[in-house]
């Protein structure tokens, strides 16, 4: 990562380089001229002085004496029109250089890398668009860590902007550089969120390689796609459009229910969510009762249905009912009855 910095740094600097190396050999060639067209008495302070005079077109004390020297005065010319044009493209170039603060993008991206790589059981967010910010701001809003991938730089600050600091990374997700220099390698989910089909394709494919453990989640507009999609590895592949027609009709048939989640999404100051988690063998919760499970679990989180070992739902469990090792609880909490749960389940 650091050789990687310093070069990045090269890349940024060159025309700054390339700029002042312009006028470097112009005053070097200057100096050389006058050396060389002056008279016999000129020394190369004085060339290197006539150099200066004539380069920065102040003009006054000329040391070298070019009066009937035709060819000393055609290269004081040429000499004249090349520094001036030298000169604007420095300024020019250094000017743009720190109006656009390259620099400091750059090192804002260094710090970027180094945070992202701290990263651990993270998820990361390819597409910053319509779909993907809506993902971000979930991810975020309930304290999980996201990396957003996204082209765009202008829509990354404005969902910065929007809803806080968080993790991202300027390229296209479909290389699979951007894909680990987003932490693949630890993520435990990644969705796959831009506009084109094809592009999630080959956002799963890279994926799923890179990290066969992580969970991926692709979107998809055109259905034909949807099975190349989980045969590329996508866990689940979810479609705006169905997704879209399926809230309407629960608008539809259901307002009463759609109005809870709403509340329980869009209300900022909660953060209510449905969460979910897998009690492991040992934990404080195996072998316990739901009863005993709340008295646990501080804050309290409700607990509305098990999914046991062998497939089976449990829906609307009772206080009695027991809890086991390789169960799935399915609860509604905030992020600190979420962290809670995971606590108890796990340790």
């Amino acid at each position: 990562m650091r050789g990687i910095g310093r070069l990045e740094i090269a890349e940024v600097l060159r025309p700054v380089a390339r700029a002042a190396g312009l006028i470097i050999l112009t005053f070097g060639i200057g100096t050389a001229g006058y050396m060389h067209l002056g008279p016999p008495s000129t020394t190369l302070l004085d060339a290197a002085y006539m150099t200066v005079i004539t380069l920065t077109t102040v003009g006054y004390s000329e040391v070298v004496d070019l009066t009937g020297n035709d060819a000393g005065r055609i290269f004081t010319i040429i000499l004249l029109l090349l520094g001036v044009g030298s000169f604007l493209y420095f300024f020019s170039t250094t000017t743009a250089f720190a109006v656009e603060g390259t620099l400091g993008k750059l090192f804002w991206r260094r710090r970027m890398n180094r945070r992202i790589a701290a990263l651990r059981d993270h998820y990361i967010v390819c597409g910053g668009g319509h779909t993907g910010e809506h993902i971000v701001r979930e991810l975020f809003e309930t304290d999980r860590p996201v990396v957003l991938i996204e082209s765009d730089e202008t829509r990354i600050d404005a969902l910065r902007e929007a809803i806080g600091d968080f993790a991202s990374l300027i390229g296209d997700a479909t290389h699979d550089d951007m894909l680990q220099a987003a932490g693949i390698d630890h993520a435990v989910g990644l969705v796959a969120a831009v506009r084109d089909d094809k592009d999630n394709l080959i956002i799963t494919i890279s994926a799923r390689i890179l990290n066969p453990r992580t969970r991926i989640i692709a979107r998809c507009v055109d259905s034909r796609v949807q099975t190349k999609l989980k045969r590329a590895g996508a866990d689940a592949v979810v479609s705006p459009n169905q997704i879209g027609g399926l809230r309407m009709v629960s608008e539809l048939v259901r307002p009463t229910v759609v109005t809870f989640l709403d509340m329980m999404l869009r209300e900022r100051d909660s953060h209510y969510r449905v969460e979910e988690q897998l009690v492991k063998a040992g934990s404080l919760l195996d072998g316990r009762t739901i009863i005993d499970a709340m008295r646990i679990i501080k804050p309290r989180a409700l607990i509305v249905a098990l999914r046991h070992a062998d497939g089976s739902w449990h829906y609307n469990p009772g206080p009695e009912d027991e809890i086991s090792a390789g169960t799935w609880l399915v609860f509604i909490g905030s992020p600190e009855s979420r962290a809670a749960v995971n606590r108890a389940a796990t340790a």
